[in-house]
């Protein structure tokens, strides 16, 4: 076997050679990889420097108001030429930040495992998922799901931040509450408290900045998107575009700046994805949540339930973005170092996910754009992926045995539990 030190080193020198090629391909790949970093969040970032608008502050945007904070770090990395080089130095950094809490001394296989398969993925979604807001909440959800268990309060403040910044990282937040309430007290508390504190610092400044009006603009400006091209949901729209149908055509919206879809009944299914998503989200919960209260582990119930539910904020979601995907790393992280002999089949679904993604966007956009048989056939193989990825993770939550079979025999278990609790 491979000694620590030599796995250690390893890892490190993967972990450059995947980010330096990531961000070199945002540079050589069609099709704009890392288009809104500059030409979105420098223009934001800039006016926010001028005092002349700042979103969220003076103006309702897109995003939660911590978002604005990475975009405002890069401008101080100016010194190292264009936006666009400072923001893959610092998600760089970032990733290195939470890599090497991953990674440690390299002594615990789970640990290894979980760095190995974050760089992997990282690999197959290619420049999206650096070169994206969302980038930024990845390592800070990879810190958080380390910390849960001995550190539960700085879990839950590293979580809320990311959620501050991206929606997303909720799902993680909710899932560690509701399936650890009953068998891991100590730890959802600490989580809840943890984000509470940071949330009420948070709305506390943007409070006597003056921002208080706008704080959940970010809520309302989702409410009017119409059906976007990578969504699942749009996938029969763009199979109508492919075949012709008088009305089915993908077209651009200059308002929210994305691609969307037109056809018969298309503005009341993005209608009905909020509500579905909710519903969704109610679901998973309410299943963990009865499991957890028949006594199954919070170890084997956390994972599972997290996933599931990262998984339906993107299937049942209107916009769909390709840096979405993104998301997918922290909980499968935390399922391969708490329970990894489960978690493989749904890892290695969501690396198919990652590269079906990257070969969407950006490599086939154009013809997806185009509505060309191919770039819609790889989207749809994406998106099946999605659903049945989903699908997988809510059967395993299903599953998850409840009291005394929810844990595996002492002797056996304690050396995997232990990996898990450290981490």
């Amino acid at each position: 076997m491979r000694s620590p030190r030599a796995a250690r080193i390893a890892l490190w020198l993967a972990f450059a050679a995947v980010h330096a090629l990531v961000a070199w391909l945002g540079w050589a790949l069609p099709n704009q990889p890392m288009g809104d970093v500059y030409l979105v969040y420098e223009p934001w970032s800039d006016r926010a420097l001028a005092g002349e608008r700042i979103v969220g502050i003076t103006e309702p945007w897109v995003y939660p108001i911590l978002a604005l904070a990475p975009m405002l770090l890069t401008q101080a990395l100016g010194f190292l030429g264009p936006y666009a080089i400072g923001w893959a130095v610092l998600v760089t950094a970032c990733d290195a930040v939470a890599f090497w809490l991953l990674v440690g001394r390299a002594r615990s296989r789970p640990r290894v495992i979980a760095a190995a398969f974050w760089l992997g993925y990282a690999l197959l979604l290619g420049p999206i998922g650096m070169y994206r807001i969302d980038a930024v909440t990845v390592p800070l959800a990879v810190a958080g799901v380390l910390w849960l268990a001995g550190r539960p309060s700085v879990a839950g403040a590293l979580l809320a931040a990311a959620t501050w910044i991206k929606v997303w990282p909720a799902a993680l937040l909710g899932s560690v509450a509701v399936a650890s309430w009953w068998r891991a007290r100590r730890r959802a508390t600490g989580v809840v408290a943890g984000a509470l504190v940071l949330t009420g610092v948070l709305v506390g400044a943007v409070a006597i900045a003056g921002g208080a009006r706008h704080l959940l603009g970010f809520v309302a400006t989702q409410q009017g998107r119409g059906l976007q091209i990578e969504a699942p949901a749009a996938t029969p729209y763009l199979w109508g575009a492919v075949a012709g149908l008088d009305g089915w055509y993908p077209y651009y919206d200059r308002t929210i700046l994305t691609f969307q879809v037109a056809g018969p009944g298309a503005d009341a299914i993005a209608a009905l994805m909020n509500p579905l998503l909710a519903l969704a989200a109610v679901a998973i919960l309410g299943v963990a949540a009865w499991k957890a209260r028949r006594g199954a582990a919070a170890a084997r119930l956390v994972p599972p339930a997290a996933l599931a539910l990262t998984l339906a904020m993107i299937v049942c979601n209107k916009v769909g973005s390709p840096q979405f995907h993104a998301w997918l790393i922290a909980p499968l992280v935390l399922w391969l170092l708490w329970d990894r002999r489960r978690a493989w089949p749904l890892a290695i679904g969501g690396l198919a996910c990652a590269a079906l993604t990257h070969l969407v966007y950006p490599i086939l956009y154009g013809s997806v754009l185009a509505v060309s048989p191919l770039g819609i056939a790889v989207l749809t193989a994406r998106n099946v992926c999605l659903v049945a990825l989903l699908a997988w993770a809510i059967v395993r939550l299903a599953r998850v045995p409840a009291g005394a079979r929810g844990a595996a025999p002492r002797r056996r278990a304690d050396p995997r539990r232990a990996a898990a609790e450290r981490a």
